[in-house]
């Protein structure tokens, strides 16, 4: 089991962090699929987040690509709600029920990238309202926190919608987003009680996720397709979150 999880993390991490994105939902379905734990699936879907986007943050902040006072005032409200997300004592059947939320809705922004998201560059506006992403942004940190999902996949779409920067900061954003966020609600997890987590199970997923993230970053994202790779993996993702609330 553990080679065919370590296959599949790859694979994600490389698509998902040359768009900036950790894969924490893609993570989380493919966990639940596989009958894991769901207090062991939140605390690894966040640690291969942070995993794969550690690199992704150097790379974009190397490259230009990471607006820092954006970046900070999207996360100044999302940081103390991912922790309190991940403080909050969730039983498994309502973890379930909100996964499985998050996760149709994740399936359904990644249906738009794929069939509505233009590719040509767009100029940003030249006012935006700080206080109302601001409040996107807090309210997606809660949900990171609660379920192990990142934001990024969220908080994309928002902001291209808003156009709120270029496609490349924007993903520099997101990719900036779910670092902030993921260790806010691993720390919210263990300031609750210890944080659960096998080595024997998570490490090997980590490093997979580690090397096929260091990959994607350094790979251009006309070579990877990330619309073509959203198109793929919405399936995936609509029917563990579907397969979630049947149950």
């Amino acid at each position: 089991m553990i080679t065919e999880l370590c296959i599949l993390f790859f694979l994600v991490a490389l698509a998902y962090s040359a768009a900036g994105f950790g894969g924490g939902s893609s993570y989380l379905a493919i966990l639940a699929l596989w009958g894991i734990d769901f207090q062991l699936m939140k605390s690894t879907a966040l640690l291969c987040n942070i995993a794969v986007v550690t690199g992704g943050v150097y790379h974009f902040y190397k490259s230009g690509n990471l607006p820092l006072k954006k970046a900070l005032q999207l996360s100044l409200v999302s940081v103390p709600l991912a922790f309190v997300g991940g403080y909050l004592p969730l039983k498994q059947e309502t973890f379930f029920l909100i996964l499985g939320i998050a996760l149709t809705l994740a399936a359904l922004a990644m249906c738009y990238r794929f069939f509505f998201e233009k590719e040509e560059i767009v100029a940003p506006k030249e006012k935006e309202s700080e206080w109302a992403y601001g409040i996107i942004g807090g309210a997606i940190g809660l949900l990171s926190g609660m379920t192990g999902i990142g934001g990024g996949i969220y908080l994309s779409p928002v902001l291209k919608l808003g156009r709120y920067d270029t496609a490349k900061r924007i993903a520099g954003l997101s990719s900036f987003f779910i670092l902030v966020n993921s260790i806010s609600g691993l720390a919210g997890q263990a300031v609750k009680h210890p944080i659960a987590f096998d080595w024997r199970f998570s490490l090997p997923l980590i490093l997979s996720v580690i090397v096929g993230g260091q990959l994607g970053a350094r790979l251009s994202a006309r070579v990877l397709k990330p619309r073509w790779v959203a198109g793929a993996t919405a399936a995936l993702i609509l029917y563990a979150g579907v397969r979630m609330l049947i149950r």
